[in-house]
C-alpha cells in the first residue's frame, strides 16, 4: 500500500499531499497541542527544512471556511471530534510565506511583499461583492488589489496597514475573527540584511507586523513561523501577548522533524529497513526540547533516491539547499581557542557556551560568540544537555554537518595558504632543494595555525589520507609541476609523485602517520625504505629523469618530520 505513495519532494502544500497520492507524515497532533497552549500570537523558530511550511499549510488547511473536510480522514486529528467540531473550517485565514520576499534592493524586496498581499487578498475575492462592506470598505479593498501596467501598486501607508485591513474585512464580511499565519517572517530580514536595507525592511516590517498583531481587534490568534528568534525590540516591539516557541522548548518539540519512530515507519513502509542505521547517522541527532528528529528534507530525499538506487550513498541533501554562509563566517572569523574549539566539535566533543537566542541580524557578526547562537539556532549545531550554570552542551548533530564544517575548513585552509604566495614558493623551492629544515618549519607551521579537520575517531589510514590530499593540494597549486598521487610504480603505489619542470628532476614523497611524536624519526626511515624496496623510482627513471629526491614525511597530529635522500 504505502510503496505506492509517492515521496514528497519539494511538495509544501497539504492538499497536494493529501489528493494526490503523496505520503505524509502525520504532524496534525499540533492542531490539538495549539488549543491546549494557545497564545495570541505564536511564534515557532526551527532550522530550515524542518516542515514549517508544511505544517503552515496544513493549519490553514483545518482553519479556513470552505475547507474540504476529507483531507483530514484517517489522520490523528480526525479522532478528535469535539475539537474537529468547533474549529474545522470555521475561520477566515490570511496565509502568507515571505520566503520570497527578498531583492538586492529595497524597493525589489518591497515590490515582492506588495505583490504577496495583494495577491492574498485578492484570494478572497468575496469581499469583493460583500453586502457586509459599505463603498469605504470597497475603495480600501481596492487599494489592497489595484494593479497598474501589469503590477501591483500599494501606497506606503496602505502597506503597512495591509495585514489589518485585510482581516477587518474578512472579520466583517463573515462576522468571525480571523487566524493570521505567517511562514518564515525572518527571511526578509535576512536578504536585507545580506543587501543592505536592513533598516528600512526592519522599519516596514515593525508597522506590518505591530498592526496586524497587537492594536487588531479582527485577530483571533496568530502563528508564525521563522529559523532566527528576532529580538522583539526589533519588529515586535509592544507584543505583550507574543508566545515564543524556540527549539529549546519541549512543547511542541515532536511536530518539526522527524521523529526516530516516524522515520523507522517510513523506511518499513518501503521496505527499506536495511537503511536505517546510514540514515540515522546522516539525518539524525537534532535535540528540539526534549526529543531527537531527523531533518525531514533529507530524510525524503534521501528514501526517494534508494527507491531509484539501492546502493546510493547518503548525501548532503540540506545543506544544498539552505547554503553554508553562515559556516563559511564563523570559521573565518575563528581565532586559534575557537579554532581548537571546531576541531573538538569535528572530533566528535561537546563545547560547552552561554548563548542569546534574540539577536537582531545587524548583531551576528559582531562577535564570535553571537555567531555560536546563529550556527545553534539555524541547525548546525545542536545541543546535548545543559550545565548547571546554564551553558548550553554543543555538539554537531550529524555526519551530514560535519561534512559541511570539514568542507568550509577546506576551502579556509586552501585559501589561507594561497594567500602567503611568498611562504609558499619558499616551500616549493625547498622541496626541490632538498631543505628538509625549511619544509618542516613550513608545514609545522601551517598545522599549528589550522583547524584540524582529522577524526579522532577515525582510523590511522583515515588520518593518513587526510594528510596526504592536504599535501598533494599544496603542491598542485605549482603550476610548473606535475604532481601524482597513488600512482602505480615500481612493485607498488607511490603515494605522490612530483615532475618538476626541469625535465631531468623528479620527486618521491611517501607518508607515514603515527600515534606519537617520539616514532616521527622511524616512520620517516620507513617511508624512505618502502620507496626503495618497492623500487617507485622506477616511475622516474622510465621517463629519463635522473635526479630523484626521496622524501619520508611523518605526521603526528599538528607536528611533521622529513627525512630526504638522493635515489
Amino acid at each position: 500500500m504505502y510503496e505506492s505513495l509517492k515521496l514528497p519532494v519539494g511538495i509544501e502544500n497539504f492538499e497536494e499531499i493529501r489528493t494526490k497520492g503523496y505520503y505524509y507524515v502525520d504532524k496534525t497532533k499540533l492542531i490539538e497541542q495549539l488549543f491546549d497552549r494557545l497564545g495570541k500570537v505564536n511564534l515557532f523558530t526551527r532550522p530550515r527544512r524542518f516542515g514549517k511550511t508544511l505544517n503552515m499549510s496544513m493549519l490553514r488547511y483545518f482553519f479556513e471556511i470552505g475547507t474540504d473536510a476529507s483531507l483530514f480522514d484517517g489522520l490523528y486529528i480526525a479522532g478528535k471530534q469535539a475539537l474537529v467540531s468547533a474549529h474545522l473550517g470555521k475561520y477566515p485565514v490570511i496565509f502568507l510565506s515571505l520566503k520570497n520576499v527578498e531583492g538586492l534592493s529595497f524597493e525589489s524586496a518591497r515590490y515582492q511583499l506588495v505583490e504577496l498581499i495583494a495577491k492574498e487578498a485578492r484570494r478572497h475575492r468575496a469581499l469583493e461583492s460583500s453586502p457586509q462592506l459599505d463603498e469605504d470598505d470597497q475603495k480600501i479593498y481596492a487599494a489592497l488589489t489595484q494593479v497598474q501596467d501589469g503590477m501591483y501598486v500599494m501606497a506606503e501607508d496602505v502597506l503597512y496597514g495591509s495585514l489589518q485591513a485585510l482581516s477587518e474585512l474578512l472579520y466583517k464580511h463573515y462576522q468571525q475573527k480571523v487566524l493570521i499565519l505567517i511562514d518564515e517572517y525572518d527571511v526578509p530580514l535576512d536578504k536585507a540584511f545580506q543587501h543592505g536595507y536592513y533598516r528600512e525592511m526592519v522599519a516596514l516590517m515593525r508597522t506590518l507586523f505591530g498592526k496586524a498583531l497587537k492594536t487588531n481587534d479582527a485577530l483571533d490568534f496568530a502563528v508564525l513561523t521563522g529559523c532566527l528568534r528576532v529580538s522583539k525590540e526589533s519588529i515586535f516591539t509592544g507584543l505583550n501577548n507574543f508566545k515564543i516557541l524556540s527549539i529549546t522548548d519541549t512543547r511542541f518539540d515532536e511536530q518539526f522533524g522527524f521523529t526516530d519512530a516516524e522515520v523507522r515507519k517510513l523506511l518499513t513502509d518501503y521496505h527499506l529497513e536495511s537503511k536505517y542505521a546510514e540514515t540515522k547517522e546522516w539525518y539524525d541527532g537534532y535535540r528540539f526540547g526534549n526529543v531527537d528528529v531527523y531533518c525531514p528534507w533529507d530524510v525524503i530525499n534521501h528514501v526517494d533516491r534508494v527507491l531509484d538506487d539501492i546502493d546510493a550513498r547518503p548525501e548532503a541533501y540540506w545543506i544544498n539547499t539552505s547554503g553554508n554562509d553562515l559556516v563559511k563566517r564563523f570559521v573565518a572569523k575563528a581565532n586559534k581557542t575557537t579554532r581548537d574549539e571546531i576541531e573538538r566539535l569535528i572530533a566528535g566533543e561537546a563545547i560547552e557556551k552561554q548563548l542569546r537566542l534574540d539577536l537582531t541580524y545587524d548583531e551576528i557578526d559582531r562577535s564570535i560568540e553571537n555567531l555560536w547562537s546563529v550556527l545553534f539556532t539555524t541547525g548546525y549545531l545542536t545541543q546535548a544537555g545543559r550545565t548547571e550554570a546554564g551553558n548550553y552542551k554543543l555538539v554537531i548533530p550529524n555526519h551530514e554537518i560535519r561534512e559541511v564544517f570539514r568542507f568550509q575548513i577546506q576551502e579556509w585552509f586552501k585559501n589561507a595558504v594561497f594567500s602567503n604566495t611568498e611562504q609558499l614558493t619558499a616551500f616549493w623551492k625547498a622541496i626541490e632543494g632538498g631543505d628538509t629544515s625549511e619544509m618542516e618549519a613550513y608545514l609545522n607551521r601551517l598545522l599549528s595555525n589550522s583547524i584540524s579537520v582529522f577524526d579522532t575517531k577515525a582510523v590511522d589510514g583515515e588520518k593518513e589520507s587526510a594528510y596526504h590530499n592536504l599535501l598533494v593540494g599544496i603542491l598542485a597549486g605549482n603550476a610548473d609541476w606535475l604532481v601524482k598521487s597513488n600512482r602505480e610504480a615500481g612493485d607498488g603505489f607511490a603515494d605522490i609523485i612530483v615532475e618538476t619542470e626541469n625535465p631531468d628532476a623528479g620527486i618521491i614523497m611517501e607518508l607515514k602517520y603515527v600515534k606519537d611524536f617520539s616514532a616521527m624519526e622511524q616512520a620517516c626511515q620507513r617511508a624512505l625504505a618502502q620507496i626503495r624496496d618497492r623500487r617507485y623510482q622506477e616511475y622516474l627513471l622510465n621517463d629519463g629523469r635522473s635526479d630523484i629526491t626521496l622524501y619520508g614525511i611523518a605526521f603526528c597530529r599538528k607536528r611533521c618530520r622529513v627525512v630526504a635522500e638522493s635515489a
